[in-house]
């Protein structure tokens, strides 16, 4: 397995943040003889500017007054860039976080590489078993546990029910129906039903599991994108734009999507509940209840949508290990998950949170949970996270015009099988 930091230097780094031997970029810090944390966390959140981040970074303020000897040093690294940039950190050994928020796919692929500490027997797992099964099993690799679940979702449906409601339509339960209720919309109200993001081949994997499809089978270790699934669900997206019942873009496509909707431009987007705070601030959406959810419509063999979600892991090498395990253990407490599903309608980890007071009777937690419970766990490999570079060229080339849905998934396919080693 490839390894960023060897396991004999992985060892010689934890020995030395565990005797609080100094700390680079002033990070060290250690518990004093009476047991107080002190030192500086530096934590790399990953969340929306302008919604989720002010959420987070208060709760991190929280951390602070809880423990005032200890500085947390709260940096907004754009979702995009945060991945590459922890990478190139860790590998070069300076300017990496103490604490990353770090996306389900990446977990694996940064405890192989060797840049996350363990965290089994440490603070940051309290109370695990009270974790969502579903959620922990993206932060074990290797019979090793180096993350912490934050937050878990999965996608819906969002719709305007003030345009529904002028076309006289109900909520397509189908991609068939999706494409009938769309032309209707487009006949009684100038409205485009669907924006599709086309720059993010995340946004596919609901149309591929509805065709029964996958990026690939784990188990038997075969790459399955560019089997008769595959294709078929490459030509239901393309048929979706080319019929006109949806509309897509090949760049900047979360911006346009969302500006399209908010603005009212078109009736529905597949989203998750992480932009259901963004949404919000939409003038279609002032009232906020002209924002209806619904399950992803299903394909000819099924209805699934991706599992996701974020986790919050320690860099292997922190110069404070004792604090960012306690700053871990905080963030992802049942109170900080409830104070950010009330305020952000996350989705909790824990269990316990979805019985508590402001989530239990949270309109967009209470309609996430059972899609999330039926939602499609993605490989957790080293991998994962590396599958969507290929398949997102293919996905906007298919979608564009550029070429066809079987050359996309061929190509795509051919991409995977070099990149996993020894795969069928």
């Amino acid at each position: 397995m490839r390894r960023g930091i060897t396991a004999t230097a992985l060892a010689a780094i934890l020995a030395l943040a565990a005797t609080a031997c100094g700390g680079d970029e002033g990070s060290g810090g250690s518990k004093s003889s009476g047991g107080e944390l002190s030192g500086t966390v530096t934590w790399w959140d990953t969340s929306t500017v302008g919604s989720e981040d002010k959420v987070f970074k208060k709760l991190a303020e929280g951390f602070q007054e809880k423990h005032p000897k200890v500085e947390v040093k709260y940096v907004n690294v754009p979702f995009g860039d945060a991945q590459n940039k922890f990478k190139n950190a860790a590998q070069s050994g300076s300017g990496a976080p103490d604490v990353i928020r770090s996306e389900v796919a990446w977990t694996p692929e940064f405890a192989d590489l060797g840049y996350l500490a363990p965290l089994d027997g440490t603070p940051a797992l309290k109370d695990e078993k009270d974790f969502l099964p579903q959620a922990a099993a993206s932060t074990e690799y290797d019979g090793k546990t180096y993350a912490v679940p934050q937050v878990i979702d999965s996608m819906g449906i969002f719709y305007n029910k003030k345009i529904f409601k002028d076309a006289g339509v109900e909520v397509p339960k189908t991609v068939t129906e999706l494409k009938t209720v769309s032309k209707t919309i487009k006949e009684k109200t100038g409205k485009t039903g669907l924006y599709l993001r086309g720059d993010d081949a995340y946004w596919f994997l609901s149309f591929l599991y509805g065709e029964g499809g996958n990026l690939v089978d784990a188990g038997s270790k075969t790459v399955t994108v560019d089997n008769p699934a595959g294709v078929k669900a490459m030509k239901v997206v393309k048929d979706l734009v080319d019929s006109g019942a949806a509309k897509t873009d090949a760049t900047d496509g979360w911006e346009n999507m969302q500006a399209s909707f908010k603005d009212g431009d078109v009736a529905m987007i597949i989203n998750g509940p992480w932009a259901v705070a963004d949404t919000y601030g939409g003038a279609q959406f002032k009232d906020k209840a002209n924002l209806g959810i619904a399950p992803v419509p299903a394909g000819s063999v099924a209805q699934g949508a991706p599992q996701g979600g974020h986790n919050l892991a320690v860099y292997a090498g922190s110069k404070n290990l004792d604090a960012s395990y306690a700053f871990v253990e905080y963030m992802t407490a049942a109170q900080s998950q409830a104070t950010v599903a009330e305020q952000l309608s996350l989705l909790p980890t824990r269990t316990s949170v979805y019985a508590m007071p402001g989530v239990a009777d949270n309109e967009i937690v209470g309609f996430f949970k059972p899609v999330v419970d039926k939602s499609v766990e993605r490989p957790w490999i080293p991998e994962t996270g590396s599958l969507f570079a290929p398949l997102v060229t293919e996905y906007t080339k298919v979608l564009t015009g550029q070429s066809t849905p079987e050359k996309g998934v061929e190509t795509t396919g051919d991409a995977y099988r070099k990149l996993l080693k020894g795969w069928k």
